[in-house]
């Protein structure tokens, strides 16, 4: 019984990870046909076929004749392209920051593109409980396998991100304690730190950031040395940056002095 369950897990984790394939190809061409995905991955049209299939009952693509796209709700425009700008990067960086967080720890997740990544590996690890100001974030989470506990924070809903913000969700924050925070941010540079361009979601950030242990900042090299609006935290606060390339030298100097840890996908 023992060596079968072994076997389950081992064939439920392998259909998952060519699953997240298929997503990643998608996200970034926007649509694809059965054809092109199995000669891309080298796999049979009818496995193709059932993981569409499959991916489409937990609202992750939408069928269409020969193949299929994103969901049209997946969320308003500008939300959708940025979910395929970078998508390998962000998929990388997503699978190597599943190693920092293990069973029974509690984790605050903003939004994000990258987060949403994340989300979607955290199915690999049970146990854990996530509080997140984002509906598509928490649906991820719940319409898994894993028995992960998603919390939703409640508050003014913001459609073009499908988050809730402002002082309600701010105010619920406060009624949790993390083992950890992984945020995403706008920009980052060596003077201001972790910066945002909206001025909810940096205050979104900055809040899971105080009631948490540790900070995990997930980023692709695209926000390198920018500048947004508002601040979310000081290099300082940040435990470490999981990144797709090295920071440039000067940037990379003052994560160095700020003692944060650099990690690359």
């Amino acid at each position: 019984m023992a060596i079968r369950s072994i076997t389950i897990f081992g064939e439920k984790m392998k259909i998952k990870r060519r699953q997240a394939k298929i997503l990643e190809i998608i996200r970034k061409e926007e649509r694809a046909s059965v054809e092109y995905l199995a000669v891309k991955l080298d796999i049979s049209r009818e496995t193709i076929r059932r993981d569409l299939t499959d991916l489409a009952k937990v609202d992750k693509v939408q069928k269409i004749h020969g193949g299929a796209t994103l969901p049209q709700h997946f969320g308003e425009a500008s939300f959708q392209q940025r979910m395929s700008d970078n998508a390998f990067e962000k998929a990388k960086i997503a699978s190597k920051a599943l190693q920092f967080f293990t069973s029974g720890e509690t984790i605050f997740i903003d939004t994000g593109s990258t987060t949403l990544y994340f989300a979607e590996k955290l199915s690999e690890i049970s146990g854990l409980t996530i509080v997140t100001n984002s509906t598509e974030l928490a649906r991820i989470i719940s319409s898994s396998n894993s028995d992960n506990q998603v919390f939703l924070l409640g508050g003014e809903f913001s459609s073009d991100n499908r988050q809730t913000v402002g002082t309600m969700a701010i105010s619920q924050i406060r009624q949790f304690r993390a083992h950890h925070a992984v945020l995403t941010v706008g920009a980052l540079d060596g003077r201001t730190g972790a910066m945002d361009y909206n001025i909810e979601e940096a205050q979104i950030a900055s809040a899971m950031i105080e009631q948490s242990q540790s900070l995990t900042v997930l980023m692709d090299s695209s926000k390198y040395d920018q500048l947004a609006s508002f601040e979310v935290c000081s290099l300082e606060k940040i435990d470490r940056l999981i990144c797709d390339k090295l920071p440039t030298d000067k940037l990379l100097e003052f994560l160095q002095v700020a003692d944060v840890d650099v990690i690359l996908a």
